[in-house]
């Protein structure tokens, strides 16, 4: 049903505050997507109810895990990523969009009170009157300027060859990348690099601070100086939407790590959040075996 609903779907991030606010001013929009594109709409269409409170938000990712986007809020390595995911969390704990996760879309049905979505598994609940949809489900390099050139690419990240085991999204997270430079950067044709986020691909794991230790380490093996072009000068960030145990399937197969990493100091805690709340006299974050809230109320937490 999608090329039959293509009037209704929008890729990237429209400008929902201001150029497209009619579009999406009293609708119920579907955001689909994990990245910080999605959160960056869901935000702005957040701001756009509280003025045109008819507008009603929804939210399906495909995954289960939000640690990666939620971040580690004030521990967050990054503080403005860490800021976004503590703005978002906070939408979904106070009940301002519906959050759909395992939702993998499968077909989108027309109606009269709007369209139906329905998951590729089909116990999941369909989205129903949905006006608008945003699609932030990633991008992909433009390669055309290389396309008369010698290029060794990977085939599904779309970055070279010797980068794309580094940054394979499914292993590592922005923290865990390890420095590199040139030699992981180099094509067959000779003097030819793609630095910065094109050079990761489909990756969505790219940091400036990496963007810019690729153009020394390119630029020095440039002008002849590959001492200077092999050193690395690089400390990356290790905790939030940085942290390294993001990567990994967590113990036991559940969030138990979910709420800004571990905890540092109560051993009965299951993570920061945990930790401070238990410190603040409640019963804790509501995620860990032991939780805060009947089951009923754990569906808008930020973990179950």
């Amino acid at each position: 049903g999608e090329a039959a609903a293509r009037a209704r779907i929008v890729h990237g991030m429209p400008d929902v505050l201001d150029t497209q606010r009619t579009r999406y001013a009293g609708r119920k929009v579907l955001v689909v997507g994990a990245g910080h594109s999605a959160a960056g709409n869901l935000l702005a269409l957040a701001t756009l109810a509280e003025q045109e409170p008819a507008t009603r938000l929804a939210w399906a990712v495909r995954g289960t895990d939000m640690r990666r986007l939620f971040g580690g809020g004030e521990n967050d390595g990054l503080p403005a990523r860490g800021a976004l995911g503590t703005r978002l969390r906070a939408l979904v704990e106070q009940g301002r969009l519906e959050l759909h996760r395992g939702f993998g879309i499968r077909e989108l049905v027309p109606g009269a009170e709007g369209l139906r979505v329905l998951a590729v598994d089909s116990s999941k609940v369909p989205i129903d009157g949905v006006d608008e949809i945003i699609a932030s489900t990633g991008s992909r390099p433009d390669l055309g300027i290389g396309r008369e050139l010698r290029l060794r690419l990977d085939p599904w990240l779309e970055s070279t060859d010797a980068l794309a085991p580094l940054i394979d999204p499914n292993e590592h997270s922005c923290g865990t990348v390890r420095p590199h430079g040139h030699r992981e950067l180099a094509h067959p044709e000779p003097g030819f690099y793609a630095i910065g986020a094109k050079s990761y691909g489909r990756a969505p794991n790219f940091l400036m601070a990496t963007g810019y230790e690729q153009a020394r380490s390119v630029v020095a093996a440039l002008a002849g100086d590959l001492r200077a072009a092999d050193e690395v000068r690089l400390e990356l960030p290790q905790t939030g939407v940085c942290s390294v145990d993001l990567a990994s399937p967590e113990p036991g197969g559940e969030a138990s790590a979910c709420c800004d990493g571990p905890a540092k100091a109560d051993a009965s805690a299951c993570c920061v959040l945990d930790e401070v709340k238990k410190a603040e006299g409640e019963a804790g974050c509501g995620c860990g075996p032991k939780k805060a809230a009947p089951a009923a109320a754990a569906v808008s937490a930020c973990c179950r």
